[in-house]
């Protein structure tokens, strides 16, 4: 069995709230407590919500603690056993004794609202970890030896730490599960069209994944200059103007202008190199111009902020998912996102952002597709043909992509493929 983590005192007051009592719940807490007493079902219950640092009041978590300990040998968990657990264990006097677990007991004639308990007990644990983290963060803030930005940064991972405690999800029902399936899959047969997701605009691509589809991470990945902004792009644009579908982008290389700049001369078919010297001929400004109106309609949501961070990122998903319905978040791309600050090394980090993606993905119900470099180790080969182990600085990446996508142009590397 696993040492018990060590309690971390959350409970005295915060920075600038002297004096003011911390969110908590005692009596909830020994409500649950007293529920794990007298029903073995409620242990279950309680664990997949809480765990010992969620408790304001110390006996309380040294009594969970025990609880766990009997639970996880297979032994009877009664006020007999928990009192020699405590005893064995030289915490029964910092409890109060015998007499406190009693009194657990007499005051729970039922243990049905356990799990709602315990939520609410979660909340309050919730709620001191932010006061916990925004004093550290505001006493950090007022040293002059402090970067602001690697402040910002840890200040981020904190609170990203903190939100995904709050991630847990229950089980769902098969009545419901098979209620949810049979309606899809009504859908899709009454399409006709083999394309179940968000289309790509690509006839052979849409017949192999039938469409991007929703809760899935698809990794487009290449070495630089390959075409993987431009086959996004293009994605974009065919979900977007042919299909109608909002569509949040992120781009971390380009600005605003760039992207749309390309967009438009994909839109309107004429040369990008040739719109950026401005060398247009007259009779294809026009065809640009038209251009213009078509995109102009469109649900595309750019945002080219710098190094964003992934809880960011998600921050903003979430806000466009809710205010604009979007059906497709684009980033562009991932190795210049900013991961948690406590990531011991950069593989750490790129997994970090890759399973947040993926994360994203789920929880919003729509894909995520998401830019990725290839590693230097692909050009060394004879055929330079991209696979799996190629992709860039984490392989937790090719275990959180549903779909992986490889651009690769061999003319660019002189091979002739006539």
């Amino acid at each position: 069995m696993a040492e018990p983590r060590k309690i971390i005192d959350l409970n005295a007051p915060a920075g600038g709230a002297e004096g003011r009592v911390p969110p908590q719940a005692v009596d909830i807490e020994a409500a649950v407590l007293g529920s794990m007493l007298i029903e073995k079902e409620s242990i279950a219950k309680a664990v997949e919500v809480l765990d010992d640092t969620a408790f304001y009041k110390p006996a309380h978590a040294l009594i969970f603690r025990a609880i766990i300990a009997l639970f996880e040998k297979a032994e009877p968990v009664d006020l007999i056993t928990l009192t020699e657990e405590l005893r064995r264990r030289g915490d029964l006097e910092k409890i109060g004794g015998e007499y406190y677990l009693t009194e657990l007991t007499s005051k729970v004639t039922s243990a049905a609202n356990v799990e709602f308990h315990a939520h609410i007990v979660l909340e309050k644990a919730l709620m001191r970890q932010l006061i916990a983290s925004s004093a550290e963060v505001i006493q950090r803030a007022y040293s002059e030896t402090e970067d602001a930005l690697g402040l910002l940064d840890q200040a981020e991972a904190k609170i990203f730490d903190i939100s995904e405690q709050r991630m847990k999800k229950s089980f769902v029902t098969m009545g419901n599960a098979v209620h949810k399936t049979m309606a899809m899959l009504e859908s899709i047969h009454g399409s006709h069209s083999g394309v179940t997701g968000v289309p790509s605009g690509f006839t052979d691509l849409d017949n192999l994944t039938g469409g991007f589809q929703y809760s899935d991470l698809i990794i487009v990945a290449g070495r630089p200059s390959q075409g993987k902004t431009a086959l996004v792009l293009s994605l974009a644009r065919n979900a977007a103007v042919l299909h109608d579908v909002p569509i949040g982008f992120f781009s971390l290389e380009m600005s605003v202008q760039q992207l749309v700049m390309r967009l438009m001369c994909a839109e309107a078919r004429v040369d990008a190199h040739k719109v950026r010297t401005g060398r247009l001929p007259e009779d294809e400004w026009k065809k640009l111009s038209v251009s213009v109106g078509r995109l102009y309609k469109t649900k595309i949501f750019i945002d080219d902020t710098p190094g964003l961070g992934i809880l960011e990122l998600r921050a903003k998903s979430r806000r466009l998912k809710a205010e604009h319905n979007v059906g497709l978040i684009i980033v562009d791309y991932l190795q210049l996102m900013q991961g948690p600050r406590n990531a011991q090394s950069r593989e750490q980090e790129i997994s970090a952002i890759s399973r947040s993606l993926k994360g994203l993905a789920k929880e919003l119900s729509i894909p995520v597709i998401a830019l990725s470099q290839l590693n230097r180790a692909v050009e060394a080969r004879t055929d330079k043909r991209p696979a799996l182990a190629d992709l860039r600085e984490s392989g937790a990446i090719e275990q959180d992509a549903d779909v992986v996508i490889f651009v690769h142009r061999p003319e660019v590397y002189g091979i002739d493929t006539v």
